[in-house]
């Protein structure tokens, strides 16, 4: 069943991220597939605030696989600990960066994205995959935007 997910560019991020979730929560429920989730959280994200690029890489073995996502053509394959992306899933742990170049090893995919923020999904302790969203703004991401994200991966339980 397709939904309606237009948000007033007008809001204010948090704004925009509060009906995200909700629209996130309406999307998910009584879908189970994960790659069909992914995709209409990915387009939502991207159409909501107009990040360069959103999407979604999945771990296999020790590589993070492209899964869906919206923006221009991407890295296919990121080894584990490599590039912003594979830091997150050696640490387990959300990273937020302010100017991608200045990130030692980050891999770029993409000439224009500028920052870049990457959360993990984890169950039991073991990252399962990963949500990236880079900006073509510099510092562009913050506290702010780290928990809402974390609030929508949370969602990811439904999947």
């Amino acid at each position: 069943m397709a939904h309606q997910t237009s948000i007033d560019p007008n809001l204010s991020r948090e704004e925009k991220y509060k009906l995200a979730l909700e629209q996130v929560k309406a999307l998910v429920e009584g879908e189970t597939d994960l790659i069909a989730n992914m995709a209409n959280i990915a387009a939502l994200i991207k159409e909501t605030f107009g990040f360069h690029w959103v999407g979604f890489y999945r771990l296999i073995g020790d590589e993070l696989v492209l899964g869906p996502f919206q923006g221009p053509v991407a890295c296919t394959r990121i080894k584990v600990p490599n590039g912003v992306c594979g830091t997150c899933v050696d640490r387990k742990a959300a990273i937020i960066v302010p100017n991608v170049e200045e990130f030692p090893g980050h891999i770029a995919c993409s000439p224009y994205s500028k920052s870049e923020i990457v959360l993990p999904y984890l169950e039991n302790g073991k990252v399962l995959f990963i949500l990236d969203v880079d900006s073509a703004q510099l510092n562009d991401f913050s506290k702010l935007d780290k928990m809402y994200l974390d609030k929508i991966m949370q969602q990811s339980n439904k999947f």
